[in-house]
């Protein structure tokens, strides 16, 4: 079985990269826990992005089918003007 992880933001429903082991994947997000909430990637991109965030999911898939399967999704870290609460590790 062949598999990836992907970062998507939930709230906006953007793909933010492709990674081949969870490690790799949660060393980004921690890198991007560090950026404040206004500056990429985590500035949101919709009108009312001062009062919005993100909401990044780390979704594990399948690629040996097509197209892929989803094997685990969870809510991993959210980034807004509040601060920086991680919602799993």
């Amino acid at each position: 079985m062949a598999t990836i992880f992907m970062i998507e933001d939930e709230w906006h429903a953007e793909l933010h990269g492709e990674f081949k082991s969870r490690a790799a994947a949660m060393a980004e997000l921690e890198r991007w826990s560090e950026i404040p909430w206004d500056q990429p990637p985590n500035v949101a991109p919709c009108s009312s992005w001062e009062s919005c965030g993100r909401c990044y999911f780390l979704a594990e898939y399948d690629t040996s089918f097509e197209p892929w399967q989803e094997l685990s999704r969870e809510s991993v870290l959210e980034i807004d003007a509040q601060g920086v609460r991680w919602t799993s590790a």
